[in-house]
């Protein structure tokens, strides 16, 4: 790769073909996202796997640079966070109000509160990025992986390392896929659960160990203190809560179904209150660096003011705060018809001046406010463990309970569904709004890094949005077709758990009809209290020690299928760092377990989206189980199905990280 550069502003950057391949890998892993979000209500960042492809395509240019890559990856890290649209937006099916998710309306809300989202992110760059200590974990990898692929210091050696990560984003990714394929004709099982009563009273606990690549890799990347701080989370939730209050359910029910609906029910909502406070904490944290960073915008829109923009260096020039201001005043307007639109249509009509104007103010306030937390957090310890999915709770509870204070007194008493459905509605803007806040402070982290402009990557981000906007629509209708919501009426037993949409939606319909049980919540905020204060301690008198309280909320409100498997992908991947420390090359082989998780992530996500299109259509192909289409085994193979599915799932690991490692260690010796 060529590194004769004439200037600083000459050099490549934003360019046609980096904008063509962001937005084709953008499709993808859009897709891929919502699938995997739906499963396992977790998505993943995918930065780092966007990196390394744009890396193995443009190395034939010879004029292609790091910071081309740069724009790519950006570009196609929309498809991480603006996928988390699905922890709202299938509510709306599960109240019963939508059918199918209309693509206009969809688009529409994920693309105007997305390229809000950026626009908001611009002030707060200089308050979380450039003036900031946070680690940013996932920003930070990403640009290690840009400097070792790309760059003006191309040498064999970097050379070498950039096929080396190739080949390990390349081979997770067949290896998951393969692996999900197999599960998928349930020769190997999809995991291993069991529930069982807990002492002489009768109180009910259990487990499930998803035997998920994808869940694995995750752990792998958020690392061990978050792992830990899900585990604890879990045992709380598990351990405490739904054997104390499985003691107040149905008896008569099996140990599953009363273990099930315990938490689904009773301790969902503990966590909940969990991650509330959790969030709150973090918003009262920042106030400080917010303000400054407001300070410093203003500050340079003075400079450029006086005519002395070419003084500010080219990595501190964001887009002029004017035009953001400009682009933020366009998006209220399209923001404020479709709230109309969607209260006229849902029997809302004669509040529609109270339903727009205070609904584009509640977008405006609520939505800077989670795009701070988002960010923070985001910094804190990656965007794959954001808390958009616990701000989504907080904002949901504050839009029902405007609804609550103004609109419902003036409303017949069989509007109740529709207001809930406004509340879902909002709350969908203000999500994609923090969603793409959160990830573009990742974003613009490894841009500071790799020596980038913050207003290309900008530009770079709304394309990015538009087309992750255009993708979601079809991708969610795809899979409500194939298996449902879980919760929904006429889902199969293969429904999609989407854990946080059933929580926010239950929590619109529980605050607008005032039957939600807030005692849950209260003892959940106590717990995220105690953990906070746990949390503190621990950062205060120790070095490295942290227990994220957010990750605990997540651990007790998430079911244990999406959460024990990441856990053991933590402690997977803090050995393999451990062990990576004392190799020849410990960097690279820290760098290329990252790569290999990244492409565990994709390969089971993409290959999910594709399955999920054989059951949708399933029917129409002549497959005798439409439910399992692919299945070779019956019901009498599933516990066989365990055990072989779960050897081979150690072993894989144990193969693919010693791989790697040995890898790591060539790359090593060559140099």
């Amino acid at each position: 790769m060529s590194g004769n550069h004439p200037s600083a502003d000459m050099r490549k950057e934003l360019t046609i073909r980096g904008l063509i391949l962001g937005v084709i890998i953008t499709v993808v892993f859009t897709a891929a996202n919502v699938f995997f979000g739906l499963k396992a209500g977790l998505t993943f960042a995918t930065s780092i796997p966007a990196a390394v492809i744009s890396m193995a395509l443009l190395r034939g240019f010879k004029d292609s640079t790091i910071q081309e890559n740069n724009i790519v990856q950006t570009i196609a890290s929309a498809a991480g966070t603006l996928s988390s649209i699905i922890f709202v937006l299938p509510g709306m099916i599960m109240i019963g109000w939508w059918n199918g998710f209309p693509f206009w309306t969809s688009f529409a809300v994920c693309a105007l509160g997305g390229i809000l989202g950026v626009m908001y992110s611009i002030p707060l760059r200089r308050a979380l990025v450039t003036n900031s200590d946070l680690p940013y974990p996932e920003g930070l990898a990403c640009a290690e992986v840009l400097k070792v692929g790309s760059g003006d210091d191309a040498n064999a050696s970097s050379v070498e390392e950039g096929k080396a990560g190739l080949l390990a984003v390349l081979w997770g990714s067949i290896v998951s896929a393969v692996f999900a394929v197999v599960v998928a004709t349930q020769v190997f099982a999809s995991d291993v659960v069991s529930y069982f009563r807990v002492g002489n009273k009768g109180a009910v606990s259990g487990f499930d160990f998803n035997l998920s690549f994808a869940l694995f890799a995750i752990g792998h990347l958020v690392g061990l203190s978050v792992g830990v701080a899900m585990l604890i989370g879990a045992l709380i939730g598990w351990g405490w809560g739904v054997p104390h209050y499985s003691l107040l359910g149905d008896m008569s029910a099996t140990v599953a179904d009363l273990a099930q609906g315990t938490w689904s029910h009773k301790v969902r909502f503990i966590g909940a209150g969990a991650i509330g406070v959790s969030a709150i904490w973090t918003l009262a944290k920042l106030v400080k660096p917010v303000i400054s960073g407001l300070a410093g915008a203003m500050a340079a829109s003075r400079v450029r003011k006086a005519g002395n923009a070419d003084s500010l260096p080219r990595t501190e020039r964001d887009i002029p705060i004017g035009i953001v201001g400009l682009i933020t005043l366009a998006c209220f307007i399209p923001i404020a018809w479709l709230l109309g639109y969607f209260g006229s249509i849902s029997g809302l009509g004669d509040h529609l001046g109270v339903l727009a104007i205070g609904g584009v103010a509640f977008v405006v306030l609520m939505g800077f406010f989670v795009s701070t937390v988002c960010g923070y957090m985001a910094g804190l310890i990656g965007s794959s463990n954001s808390p958009l999915s616990g701000v989504g709770i907080l904002v949901v509870i504050a839009a029902a309970l405007l609804l609550v204070a103004f609109v419902k007194p003036y409303v017949d008493p069989s509007a109740g569904k529709a207001l809930v459905a406004f509340a879902l509605f909002i709350t969908s803007v203000v999500f994609t709004v923090a969603a793409i806040a959160n990830n573009n402070l990742q974003d613009l982290k490894t841009g500071q890094l790799v020596d980038a402009t913050p207003w290309r990557q900008q530009v770079a981000l709304v394309v990015g949005v538009v087309a992750g906007a255009a993708v979601i629509p079809p991708v969610l209708d795809l899979l409500n077709h194939a298996y449902g919501f879980a919760g929904v009426a006429g889902a199969g037993p293969h429904a999609l758990p989407a854990p946080q949409a059933g929580l926010i939606s239950a929590l619109a319909q529980g605050v607008i009809t005032n039957n939600i049980d807030w005692s849950l919540i209260v003892t959940g905020i106590w717990i995220g209290v105690a953990i906070i204060v746990v949390d503190e301690v621990l950062r205060r008198t120790t070095k490295h020690l942290s227990l994220p309280p957010l990750a605990v909320g997540l651990g007790i409100y998430l079911p244990t299928v999406s959460t024990l498997m990441v856990v053991v992908g933590s402690i997977v991947g803090w050995y393999f760092d451990r062990r990576a420390d004392r190799s020849a090359k410990p960097e690279s082989t820290k760098q290329l377990g990252v790569l290999l998780a990244s492409g565990l992530i994709v390969g089971e996500s993409v290959i999910g989206v594709l399955i999920a299109a054989i059951v949708a259509f399933a029917d129409r192909l002549g497959f005798s189980n439409p439910e399992a289409p692919l299945a070779l085994v019956g019901p009498n193979f599933a516990a066989a199905a365990q055990w072989i599915g779960g050897v081979a799932f150690v072993a894989i690991v144990f193969v693919m990280y010693r791989w790697v490692a040995r890898m790591a260690n060539g790359l090593g010796a060559k140099s």
